[in-house]
């Protein structure tokens, strides 16, 4: 009975090994990465005996590993999704919830400034009202200096992440590609590949899709190609690439991603990649972090440029003319590190309402300067040549080169981003608010016409004209002259009459003879024409060419910033359960089910005791044959 006995033996020993595979997915049930195995059996070749073919038992031809390349491929994208958009909505709630607030939020600490304002208008000479005023402007410095401290802190919090996430990714790398290397060698001594080492690497790319978009290529030999972002190759085979984060050219504080190879050559991947922690944390500094710091920056320029303005058209306490209420920092321009020619660049900011957000990379070519938005790299046009006397123009800047710059070099011209840095208030003294109008209108008490003359308000506070008294005399219903001139000009009820930097508005009949003064308003202590206007200057349409207050500019921003905080936090949470989902199935296919074992664990038990009888027999009947010939 030898062939009995040998069946007998294969099915106990395959029945041997689906115990073992079993007793294995049970221990590992709880094990993260693992997917479930089971025995594949196939039958013996069978023998030609008696003139029939007699089987011979069972083999195992293969340990399966139950595993779905296209459901794990659905599993890291929404890994990758999902880890996204949760570090993009944790870092956009930190600058919604200091910006936007309602209470003490920039939008409030502008009406409080505001408010300021009107108390004074309302109480000219008050003491108090202005010392309040004071007050609320220094708060106001304050607290854009604490935006731009923590904006920073922000940045600087991002670029560690960013040097941690690129050491974590690089690590995961070179696992992965150890693990290719390993199977690579038992693939070429022609055996099966070892569903442990499998899992063990799948569970690196798994782990590695948390942190930026991965995508897989399997090759002949059981090896995978692994390819990030936008297909930067991070593994082939059995060698990986590292992700470093470096300083960025224009700012050592600054990082940017490079991939490294082993000679120590670098290639700037920032723009390439996405998906991930890696990808949420570019996203977030790209979309939300440089604007807020531009636009904190362009609020501090635009408040002290409409302030200053505002002041310098009025008149203060002592009877002189206002001077600038605020100060700000200037323009930042930064030096490319791999720049050869010796030249520097400065910029000031000539039309504030002409100021963006952006900020620009300046390239000398060969033929002159080339100008583009540093984020999207889309061309700016730009006026002049950089030098001194003929700068080069470009959205509200003046731009000047000195010494010799090399093809190729490059410089970061920051308008507004280092505006907040520099604030301060630069008044300490509540009586030189300028609260005043500079300029006084008067009908004479001599006029028998019915024509009246507004208070008069200032165009042109730097004419040096302005408070220099002037008459104007009717000499007919429709006719008039300046200060006595031999020019005789047309009258028509309510127009307006500009001159020496203010303009005025006579309405009404005048009579031959009438006569009215514009002149200085020398102790205009009650006067609060200036304090109105600057109660108001928030709401002037100044910024983006004039079609933009600051409060709607500042209204806006925060709109925005509320919206793609809301946003990235639905997203979050759409990707998470879409995350789960993927698991689910991926769990349908790859994961253990104890009851399921449970019963396989008695089925090969009972199959196991059954091929023991047949080995039994087998050897009982041997002994009966041996025992017949005895």
């Amino acid at each position: 009975m030898p062939n009995m006995l040998s069946t007998g033996v294969s099915g106990l020993l395959s029945m041997q090994a689906a115990l073992d595979t079993t007793s294995h997915n049970i221990s590992n049930a709880s094990t993260v990465g693992y997917n479930r195995q089971g025995v594949v059996l196939s039958e013996n070749q069978p023998q030609f005996t008696g003139g029939s073919w007699v089987g011979t038992g069972v083999n195992v031809s293969t340990i399966r590993r139950f595993y779905d390349d296209l459901v794990s491929a659905q599993v890291r994208t929404a890994s990758s999704a999902k880890s996204q958009w949760d570090a993009y909505s944790s870092m956009a709630d930190q600058i919604n919830n200091m910006i936007g607030d309602s209470t003490t939020g920039l939008a409030s600490t502008l009406q409080n400034l505001a408010n300021a304002f009107q108390g004074v208008a309302n109480s000219p000479s008050s003491s108090s009202e202005r010392q309040v005023l004071l007050s609320k402007a220094q708060s106001l410095v304050n607290q854009l200096q604490s935006y731009g401290v923590q904006l920073s802190q922000l940045d600087t919090q991002v670029n560690s992440q960013l040097g941690s996430e690129a050491t974590l990714v690089s690590q995961l790398a070179s696992n992965i590609a150890n693990i290719n290397a390993k199977i690579a060698s038992v693939s070429s001594r022609g055996s099966d590949l070892p569903n442990d080492l499998l899992d063990q690497r799948d569970k690196y790319i798994d782990e590695l899709a948390t942190h930026v978009t991965v995508s897989t290529v399997k090759q002949s030999d059981g090896q995978v190609n692994v390819f990030v972002g936008s297909g930067q190759a991070l593994v082939l085979g059995a060698n990986a690439t590292k992700i470093v984060a470096v300083p960025d050219d224009y700012d050592l504080t600054h990082k940017k991603l490079v991939m490294q190879s082993d000679a120590g050559a670098q290639v700037d991947i920032s723009k390439s990649i996405n998906g991930g922690t890696l990808g949420g944390l570019i996203d977030f500094r790209d979309e939300l972090l440089t604007p807020a710091q531009n636009n904190i920056g362009l609020v501090s320029v635009a408040i002290t440029s409409l302030m200053n303005d505002q002041q310098h058209a009025g008149l203060d306490l002592y009877g002189a003319r206002g001077t600038d209420l605020l100060a700000t920092g200037g323009v930042g321009v930064r030096i490319n590190t791999n720049n050869t020619g010796t030249a520097t660049v400065s910029a000031t900011r000539t039309d504030v309402q002409a100021l963006t957000t952006d900020d620009y990379l300046l390239t000398r070519t060969a033929t002159g300067w080339s100008m583009q938005n540093s984020l999207t790299g889309q061309a700016i046009p730009t006026t002049g040549s950089g030098t001194a006397l003929d700068p080069l123009v470009v959205d509200g800047l003046s731009i000047v080169v000195a010494g010799g710059a090399a093809a190729g070099d490059k410089f970061l011209i920051q308008p507004t981003r280092d505006a907040v840095a520099g604030m301060s208030l630069k008044i300490s003294d509540p009586n030189m608010i300028a609260a005043a109008a500079p300029i006084i209108a008067a009908a004479s008490s001599a006029n028998t016409g019915s024509a009246t003359i507004t208070q008069g308000e200032v165009v042109d506070s730097a004419n040096g004209s302005l408070q220099t008294t002037v008459n104007i005399r009717f000499l007919s219903a429709t006719t008039y002259t300046t200060d006595g001139g031999a020019t005789v000009n047309a009258y028509s009820s309510g127009q307006d009459l500009v001159m020496n930097g203010w303009r005025v508005k006579i309405s009404g009949t005048p009579a031959a003879g009438d006569n009215f003064t514009v002149s200085s308003n020398t102790g205009g202590r009650g006067d609060n024409r200036n304090a109105l206007l600057l109660a108001n200057a928030l709401n002037k349409s100044y910024l983006n060419g004039g079609a933009a207050s600051v409060n709607t500019a500042v209204g806006n921003w925060i709109a925005d910033m509320g919206v793609r905080s809301n946003q990235a936090q639905a997203n979050a949470t759409t990707q998470a359960s879409v995350y789960q989902d993927a698991t689910n199935a991926q769990q349908s296919v790859s994961g253990v089910n104890l009851d399921e074992e449970a019963a396989n664990l008695v089925r090969y038990q009972q199959a196991y005791a059954a091929m023991t009888k047949v080995i039994t027999t087998s050897n009982e009947l041997f002994k009966t044959l041996l025992q017949a010939f005895s």
